[in-house]
């Protein structure tokens, strides 16, 4: 876990990466695709993978113990085969209230292959509690 995280803290780096970079909004995670995360015998990794790569980016960038997922727009550009590294961007782009909107690109080696705008909320407690 990065020192300067405040979130997720005991989420599973094997299932949605490590965070090896946080920034003031801004958060780079990275993943590397394992057998099990393979929907087929070609090695084509499953799409849920490279969202929640993407996803626990978007959640660190914003960095609130009670953060929450509200929304997602994204598209997959391109498949991700077991043994490749996917790193995911995020960055803050909209603040309004306790409403955060996250874009988050996800490449391997430098190659695009998941885009997204995420909604978050930035709760006063946690969001079992409310």
């Amino acid at each position: 876990m990065h020192p300067d995280q405040r979130t997720h803290l005991a989420i599973r780096p094997e299932l949605v990466g490590v965070i090896t970079d946080i920034g003031d909004g801004e958060a780079t995670a990275t993943l590397t695709a394992t057998a099990e995360m393979a929907a087929d015998d070609r090695g084509l990794v499953h799409g849920g993978f490279t969202f929640g790569l993407a996803d626990y980016a978007a959640m660190v960038a914003v960095n609130d113990p009670n953060v929450v997922l509200g929304a997602a727009s994204c598209k997959l550009l391109a498949p991700v085969t077991v043994g490749q590294t996917m790193t995911a961007t995020a960055r803050v782009i909209g603040e309004k209230g306790r409403k955060r909107v996250v874009a988050v690109t996800v490449a391997v080696s430098e190659r695009p292959v998941f885009e997204a705008e995420l909604t978050a909320f930035a709760l006063d407690e946690h969001v079992l509690d409310g």
